[in-house]
């Protein structure tokens, strides 16, 4: 049995969360997480500098609300993790150095963990929760320690990623395409922007597009890069056309009808390009498992129709995604992540004295 808490403060919230593992068996004894949305959502974007002294303000806080709900002490924890990058380095500067001095006081084992990293771990929690397919022994043999689910793809869709990753065993990783400007998740905000929906753009252009149908947009927006010979992305064009879109149509902002038309048409022009690429990649990688993780595979169009393009031209394929809770960011997935570094990777004994060592590096990659 091991215990992990583990500490994620890479862009604008706070969290700790303590795991218990026992035999490949995962526990989320407690997940804290405490949101800056409300103060950034002033400046229309998170400020590294305000995000930092919130962190500051409340990281022993929420240190101690986890331990609280856990029923634990400092000395029923084995190991600690956190967040080093990638991410604002004012942001993670907080939780890596707090991380590091109770590494000290506590004298507990340290190890520092790629944010990316986390979220596709994050797809392993509660995993009796996992959607279904086809072929339920295959996808229930889909354990934590054993290798029936790779090779795996994972979709990774977050507000500074947009990639797709194959792993053909836990903890190895190879970038077959990513976007070449803008992230997803940044074009929802730059969009959300745009069209005066406030912060965060994910969820505001998402609840937009989910009413019905009353306005028909003159054409339809751009889907880039869709038909290239490669995996990558771009989101840059499709924003701008949105901005075009919006300054032709300026009276028309205030058409709530017209708002809800255009979110439609972008998230509909996003979940094309990300599940055509998907399944094109699929078919070329053959792998067992795709999951879908980061920020942005909270939403539930993406999660829906990536799952029936998958059952309809992929029917022997499992699909993993993770509860809605763990695809925002959190320390759960960092401790999840932890336990298979500090399981499967040599030289876990220099952890000891890892409060020494450990730096945090806002552009760190995913290795």
């Amino acid at each position: 049995m091991q215990i992990i808490l583990s500490l994620e403060t890479s862009c604008d919230e706070t969290a700790c969360a303590i795991l218990e593992e026992k035999n490949g068996d995962f526990s989320v004894l407690a997940n804290i997480v405490s949101s800056q949305i409300a103060l950034h959502a002033t400046w229309g974007g998170v400020v590294p500098n305000l995000a930092a002294r919130e962190h500051l303000k409340n990281i022993m806080p929420v240190i101690d609300e986890a331990l609280k709900k856990a029923r634990l002490t400092s000395k029923d924890v084995d190991l600690i993790a956190v967040t080093n990058g990638p991410g604002l380095i004012p942001a993670l500067l907080i939780g890596v150095e707090t991380a590091k001095t109770l590494s000290y006081l506590w004298k507990k084992p340290l190890i520092g963990i790629h944010h990316i990293e986390g979220h596709i771990y994050a797809n392993f929690i509660n995993s009796e929760q996992e959607s279904r397919i086809k072929n339920q022994e295959k996808i229930n043999s889909c354990s934590l320690f054993t290798d029936h689910c790779f090779p795996i793809l994972c979709l990774v869709v977050s507000g500074g990623h947009t990639q797709l990753v194959i792993m053909k065993k836990h903890l190895t990783y190879e970038i077959i395409g990513e976007t070449q400007d803008d992230a997803v998740g940044e074009a929802f905000d730059k969009v959300a922007r745009i069209l005066g929906l406030g912060y965060p753009g994910g969820p505001a252009v998402a609840k937009e597009a989910t009413g019905v149908k009353k306005y028909k947009l003159e054409a339809p927006l751009p889907r880039p890069m869709i038909k290239s010979d490669n995996f990558n992305f771009s989101f840059s064009g499709l924003k701008t056309a949105v901005l075009y879109l919006a300054k032709k149509n300026e009276k028309l902002l205030k058409n709530k009808d017209f708002v809800s038309a255009v979110c439609q048409e972008f998230q509909q022009a996003v979940c094309d390009v990300l599940i055509s690429k998907t399944i094109r990649a699929a078919k070329k990688y053959n792998p067992k498992t795709i999951m879908l993780a980061g920020g942005v595979s909270a939403n539930s169009e993406l999660r829906r129709q990536l799952g029936e393009a998958i059952k309809k031209d992929l029917p022997d394929t499992a699909y993993r995604i993770p509860e809605t809770k763990y695809s925002i960011d959190n320390a759960a997935m960092i401790a999840i992540a932890a336990s298979f570094r500090y399981k499967f990777k040599k030289g876990t004994h220099k952890l000891k004295n890892n409060w020494k060592n450990l730096e945090t590096n806002a552009n760190l990659k995913l290795n």
